[in-house]
């Protein structure tokens, strides 16, 4: 039949095309397209997408350009730009400056940062008037307030050149100019340049070669003579330095340097006021009611209780001064009157360091007017006793400001009426007191529950004043404590 391969006797019929093969599965065509790829050749190394660059690390810096040496005796100004700064950085960045050519020594400029993101340019002037030739320094401190607190602070330094008045371009520059001949400029660090002529003919040949300075202008016009050689103000970078700084403290919530425990109904033993000091320099003298020179206003007790007439007369204004030192606090001689450590006179404005037991005698003269011993060496201070018949009314805390004891705290010598009084500090401006067993911390103020701090004895209150028994007047002209106008206590 017509389109069939075969005729009814089997044979195969010419011009008739073959069957279509059966189309193959999917599984099939992916796996003979997949033979069909190229394979790789031994050692090839694996395919790999690019890797991104990494970012170019920040250098923070300041570029420093236009100052000129040969200025001098003049005012000069150069300008500063700071680059290289986070993208995380705050956008006001305060420039603190210290320097013996600023005015007044030091100056404060802020850099701003621009909506492209760089910094905003800044100018520093300064003269060398009047000053001995050589270099000169200009300590920058960088950094940025978050919450009227600084977060991040960079410091570098900047040498300044001051040359001689009479100087000439020549000596300042180290250069030696030659003929109209081959000519070789070197310009090293900061601008100090050097010209060697070398001898043949023919056409100039100069070669310029400059490390950290430039060379703005080579005049090759001169006619016969020397060459004019010029050159420009320099300018260099200053890499700044990130200073790590420390966290910032709470500050205290009763600052004060002088302060009193007050005791309503001291044992047997204890003593009513316990006046507290943390000073650089604490004054003992005489006790006045108006204007007193001293802090520690001393007083004479006889049979009758304080005489504040009498003998205490007797005691100069400023009588002694008990400060910090090198080797612990010391005391010094610096009265009319003298002083007896331990029965002998030390001599005047000679500082002797305290020791434990160490007997005070106000004063040389007259003995029996105060009698004063050291109770307590601790790390961060000493602790007095009275040790004539005004020792129940008042013993004596001499601290250093701003120091802590540390915790657990490192055992100091005491005697014995000493080692039973409260651990009593003085940070962020006011007194804390520590726990010696648990190291808990407490801002002593008159509304602090005293009865619960470990080592003070009930019916205690804190008085923000050295002397709250009295009424003394410190007019501000006289004043110690740095209050203005008049401090009552």
């Amino acid at each position: 039949m017509p389109g069939e391969s075969a005729c009814s006797n089997g044979h195969a019929q010419s011009g008739v095309p073959a069957p279509a093969a059966p189309a193959n599965s999917s599984y099939e065509l992916i796996s003979a397209l997949r033979s069909s790829r190229p394979t790789a050749k031994p050692g090839a190394a694996p395919f790999s997408y690019p890797e991104e660059a990494p970012p170019a690390l920040q250098r923070p810096h300041l570029h420093i350009s236009g100052f000129d040496p040969r200025a001098a005796g003049g005012r000069q100004a150069i300008k500063v730009e700071l680059r290289g700064m986070p993208p995380d950085s705050a956008p006001l960045v305060t420039m603190q400056l210290q320097s013996a050519l600023i005015a007044q020594g030091n100056a404060r400029h802020s850099f701003v940062r621009t909506l492209r993101g760089d910094w905003r340019p800044l100018f520093i002037e300064f003269s060398s008037r009047n000053k001995e030739h050589g270099q000169y320094r200009i300590e920058v401190e960088l950094f940025n307030l978050h919450d009227s607190r600084i977060r991040h602070k960079w410091v570098c330094t900047l040498v300044i050149l001051v040359p001689r008045p009479d100087a000439t371009l020549t000596e300042i520059h180290q250069t030696f100019l030659s003929t109209h001949k081959n000519v070789r400029v070197m310009a090293d660090d900061a601008s100090i340049a050097r010209v060697n002529a070398q001898a043949g003919g023919g056409r100039l040949d100069i070669d310029v070669h400059a490390r950290n300075a430039s060379i703005a202008n080579l005049n090759l016009d001169a006619k016969a003579g020397k060459v004019d050689l010029g050159f420009s103000t320099i300018a260099w970078d200053e890499d700044l330095i990130e200073i790590d700084v420390p966290a910032h403290s709470d500050p205290h919530p009763h600052p004060t340097a002088c302060a009193c425990l007050v005791n309503a109904a001291p044992e047997a033993g204890a003593q009513r006021q316990v006046r507290l000091f943390a000073m650089a320099e604490c004054v003992l003298g005489r006790f006045e009611l108006y204007d007193p020179e001293a802090d520690v206003l001393l007083t004479h007790f006889g049979d009758d209780g304080q005489d504040r007439d009498g003998l205490t007369r007797r005691l100069s204004g400023r009588h002694a001064v008990i400060r910090p030192g090198v080797n612990g606090f010391e005391i010094e001689d610096v009265s009319r009157y003298g002083i007896l450590l331990d029965g002998v006179w030390p001599g005047k404005n000679k500082p002797v360091p305290l020791r434990l037991g160490m007997r005070i005698e106000l004063s040389a003269s007259i003995k029996g007017i105060v009698e004063l011993n050291v109770t307590a060496i601790m790390p961060h201070g000493v602790i007095v006793h009275r040790i004539d018949q005004g020792a129940h009314a008042e013993c004596f805390y001499f601290l250093e400001p701003g120091r802590h004891p540390g915790f657990p705290l490192a055992p100091f010598g005491a005697a014995p009426r000493a080692s039973v009084m409260p651990v009593i500090y003085h940070q962020n401006g006011g007194f804390w007191h520590l726990d010696p067993a648990s190291g808990k911390e407490t801002a002593l103020s008159p509304g602090a529950a005293l009865d619960r701090l470990a080592q003070f004895p009930r019916h205690t209150r804190f008085a923000s004043e050295s002397y709250p028994e009295c009424w003394i007047v410190r007019s501000a002209l006289k004043s110690t404590h740095g209050v203005a106008d008049m401090q009552t206590a």
